[in-house]
């Protein structure tokens, strides 16, 4: 532990964490700066915690043609608002546009972060989403929910790769309901590739992840032929 907070990088980002002006809502402000700790990403958007307000906020990364996502769990991102941060749309209410590129400055976690996904977990008041099934027809989203939500399963979660089409999915229970999602984290995509298994779960998943998957991060895509789906962007251990 002496070797890494020797890091200076390490400080540095515990210094900015430390002295982040704290607010109680995310900044709405374009051309603003921003910093978020990564939860999950891919090429459509990441969901960060916004280190200001502790708020789950989803970015619209302006990734050039053809480059992938290169943010992991954890990472400490630095960011600047397009001046249209692109609020209207009703089926993603908290995703904001970002002017250019995030610039990443190390990562973070431990105890503080523990306690911001404790408070971040999604209650239970009905499905998830507020709809049973996949998808749901784009027109009938009001802005009334949020597309994000950090699920505390009850059960699993597991792993699994399905040969026919090589997509993953995760599967977990969830206060009654038997959830199947698509999964998009790269980790876990890469994980049970490596692994030539079909179905990971328990022990097995926790040491081929590398950590016991505590969360599922869920979010809702933009519309493909009219319908928004449900999706696993990532699996999160407790912190």
């Amino acid at each position: 532990m002496a070797l890494i907070t020797r890091d200076p990088a390490v400080r540095a980002t515990r210094r900015l964490i430390a002295h982040m002006p704290q607010r109680d809502a995310v900044t709405l402000v374009g051309g603003s700066t921003v910093y978020g700790l990564v939860l999950g990403s891919t090429n459509e958007s990441t969901t960060v915690i916004d280190l200001s307000s502790q708020a789950l906020v989803r970015w619209r990364v302006p990734w050039p043609a053809g480059e992938e996502t290169d943010l992991a769990l954890f990472d400490v991102v630095e960011a600047v608002l397009a001046e249209d941060l692109e609020r209207d749309d009703l089926a993603q209410p908290e995703c904001l546009t970002l002017a250019e590129l995030p610039r990443r400055l190390g990562t973070y976690r431990g105890r503080r972060v523990r306690v911001w996904l404790e408070r971040l977990v999604t209650p239970a008041d009905g499905p998830l989403f507020g709809f049973r099934g996949p998808s749901a027809p784009y027109w009938e989203f009001r802005g009334e929910r949020p597309s994000v939500a950090l699920v505390a399963p009850d059960r699993g979660p597991q792993l699994l790769r399905r040969p026919d089409d090589d997509s993953t999915w995760v599967r977990f229970g969830w206060f009654g309901d038997d959830i199947w999602l698509l999964c998009e984290d790269a980790h876990a995509i890469r994980t049970i590739e490596s692994t030539r298994r079909t179905t990971l779960s328990g022990k097995e998943l926790a040491t081929a992840l590398g950590f016991r998957p505590t969360y599922v991060l869920t979010t809702l895509s933009a519309p493909v032929d009219g319908h928004c789906y449900k999706s696993c962007t990532g699996l999160l251990p407790r912190g």
